[in-house]
């Protein structure tokens, strides 16, 4: 696509990567197909292709409005156009791109700033856990709105205590240790049953996501450098004990990581090491098909199938799809996905369902409709935003694969594993 930018965005890095963006696309529309706000809107300009055509309009120096505002904000960012593209567009980072400078250029009403500011500065923050135990102690009080976004209290068992020589970073994430705690640890058992270690730097918080997508792109590299610092000591071995890799259960965080490298990379201080962490970043389900060989006969899967709903952070933000059903098969799990639309998106999206409610929660049901044709007995994602958007609807339970995995482990094993259940 043909592109000329205005004299405030020439040779300037937004501009210039942008740029390189907009010539990759040849506007053939195959996109619109797997657009999840397209299929529900039928508008080209909640499609990528209308999106894209908004961005270029203000990049060659059309005024943007609130109109163009509304557009891009109703974009999940779920990055299905990208798996469909035939030509390499990546349309994720043109839409951050587009998203900050439209928002520099049109103010937002007071209600919706407020809710915006609300939204990037207490999720990440250390506070966020005791206003979520808060909330749950009263939660029989609370409007169904609000109890939607507050998950009932659930048991997390213990961290194993063995020490492995193999060992692995796993990042707590800001709201999944006070939303679902039972997701890490899970997590650190199942690994422990394999021998390896899960180390967790304490000084390492959000992986940045939650401001990055919310325009507050230097706040979200504020906290990017911060994992990276926390993180460097592990990586670089101090003591002789360097890690392997960094691994991830949540799949929004994993994709954000993944991205450091390209996030930072005009950092001279943090560049080199940004592209280190993302290349040691793994999701827990690239560990699942050494995990299920080393615990295959440990299991004892359940009856009943098991609905899997695969988050589009993993499956077209970094392009894994497939492991989670063959390995979870392969240890006897009946692990089905929906028979129809399980390449799109479920609504939750990060800060989506909260800002965008009635297209989140549209899509939350269709979702919900697919997967009910299985008759699962429960349903497994692998990103607690999908998971707790899912279960919001209180039907049938969703939860995390690994807790299934976890708890399928015979009982000697985790004896032998030191976990305490």
């Amino acid at each position: 696509m043909q592109t000329e930018l205005a004299p405030e965005y020439k040779n300037t890095p937004e501009g210039l990567a942008a740029e390189a963006i907009l010539r990759k696309c040849v506007h053939c529309g195959f996109c619109t197909a797997t657009c999840p706000t397209y299929q529900l809107l039928g508008d080209e300009l909640d499609g990528p292709r209308g999106r894209i055509y908004l961005i270029k309009q203000v990049l060659e120096g059309h005024a943007p409005t609130r109109s163009t505002q509304l557009h891009l904000d109703r974009c999940l960012t779920c990055r299905n156009c990208e798996s469909t593209c035939p030509s390499g567009v990546q349309y994720g980072h043109l839409v951050d791109i587009g998203r900050k400078i439209v928002d520099d250029k049109v103010p937002r009403p007071a209600l919706e700033s407020a809710t915006r500011w609300l939204l990037k500065e207490g999720l990440p923050s250390p506070l966020f856990g005791p206003a979520m135990k808060l909330g749950q102690s009263v939660r029989g009080l609370l409007p169904d709105a609000l109890k939607a976004k507050v998950p009932a209290p659930q048991p997390s068992g213990h961290w194993p205590a063995r020490i492995h020589a193999r060992r692995m970073l796993l990042l707590a994430g800001c709201v999944q240790p006070s939303m679902a705690p039972n997701i890490n640890k899970a997590t650190a058992r199942v690994l422990d049953a394999a021998g390896i270690q899960s180390v967790i730097a304490p000084k390492a918080a959000c992986c940045g996501a939650v401001k990055f997508h919310l325009d507050d792109h230097e706040g979200a590299r504020v906290q990017m450098r911060a994992n990276i610092d926390a993180w460097w000591p592990h990586i670089e071995g101090d003591g002789g004990h360097a890690v392997e890799a960094i691994v991830m259960n949540a799949s929004g965080c994993g994709v954000t990581v993944r991205e450091y490298g390209h996030l930072l990379k005009d950092d001279a201080a943090y560049a080199a090491k940004a592209q280190r962490v993302s290349a040691l970043t793994k999701d827990l389900s690239e560990l699942l098909p050494e995990l299920a060989a080393a615990l295959k006969d440990r299991v004892k899967a359940p009856p009943g199938v098991i609905a899997y709903h695969p988050p589009c952070t993993l499956q077209h933000g970094q392009q894994l799809r497939g492991g989670v059903e063959a390995s979870l098969r392969a240890l006897g799990f009946d692990v089905q996905l929906a028979r129809n639309e399980s390449h799109l998106c479920c609504g939750s999206a990060g800060t989506y369902s909260v800002l965008q409610p009635a297209l989140a929660y549209a899509l939350r049901d269709r979702k919900l409709g697919h997967l009910a044709q299985l008759q699962p007995t429960t349903i497994v994602s692998a990103n607690i935003g999908c998971i707790t958007h899912l279960q919001s609807a209180g039907q049938t339970p969703v939860r995390h694969w690994v807790e299934l995995l976890d708890e399928a482990m015979a009982a000697p094993a985790h004896q032998n594993a030191g976990a305490l259940r």
